[in-house]
């Protein structure tokens, strides 16, 4: 993944021009603001900002080698686990995961009698994904979103909360209180608060702190006349 420093007067000029020389959108990259420039009075002490760039998309090249690497280090895993699996590995266009949008590389297993690569509320399956993206960046030397999934499970357990956000959402509205939901993880909670994001008499709020951590659903506040 490339990344390049550029100067302009401009924060956004900077990043306009590194996008030009990248051949990428602005949602395709990762931007840090190295100095923040000053105009300067009639031009005496100006300062340029720059900005530091770097895409997020994987030369076609980079990207099989990741895609397989970590197909790779997910099969070894397996079978030291004496779990009798196929895999199978795709790269995912850019997309938005834990607060940035990044390049996704998936992988699907299937098989007979996967529930123990799950866990409870999929706990096993993300240790499992925590592990092959420590071993995968270790080898490449970067950091690569890794998305595992088995059986569909994540897909469903997506439809699932959804469905489970918008009924909750119905029985807040109807009893004018809140409800806290179980606890869940980074992703899982993600979930619940875009599938409420847009209505507009809830809101939602985690609270907690790490495996305890869960979302409440409340009633929005009656904004004032």
């Amino acid at each position: 993944m490339k990344s390049l420093e550029v100067s302009a007067k401009t924060v956004e000029e900077a990043i306009q021009k590194a996008l030009e020389q990248l051949g990428v959108s602005r949602e395709e990259v990762e931007v840090t603001v190295v100095k923040e420039g000053k105009p300067g009075i009639l031009g005496l002490g100006a300062e340029e900002a720059t900005v530091r760039v770097r895409s997020l998309v994987m030369e076609p090249e980079k990207r099989s080698e990741i895609a397989e690497a970590a197909k790779e280090v997910l099969e070894d895993l397996l079978a030291r686990l004496g779990v009798a699996a196929s895999v199978v590995s795709e790269t995912k266009p850019p997309v938005e995961e834990g607060g940035e949008v990044s390049e996704v590389i998936t992988l699907d297993v299937t098989g007979d009698d996967l529930g123990i690569l799950i866990g409870r509320r999929g706990q096993t399956l993300g240790a499992l994904q925590h592990v092959v993206r420590l071993i995968v960046a270790h080898q490449v030397k970067a950091r690569v979103p890794i998305v595992i999934d088995v059986e569909g499970y994540k897909q469903r357990r997506y439809s699932a909360l959804q469905a489970l956000a918008l009924r909750v959402a119905e029985q807040v509205k109807d009893r004018k209180k809140p409800f806290a939901l179980e606890p869940m993880p980074a992703y899982e909670r993600r979930i619940i608060h875009l599938a409420l994001a847009d209505d507009p008499d809830v809101t939602t709020e985690s609270i907690g702190v790490g495996e305890v951590r869960k979302v409440v659903i409340m009633p929005k506040e009656p904004k004032p006349d």
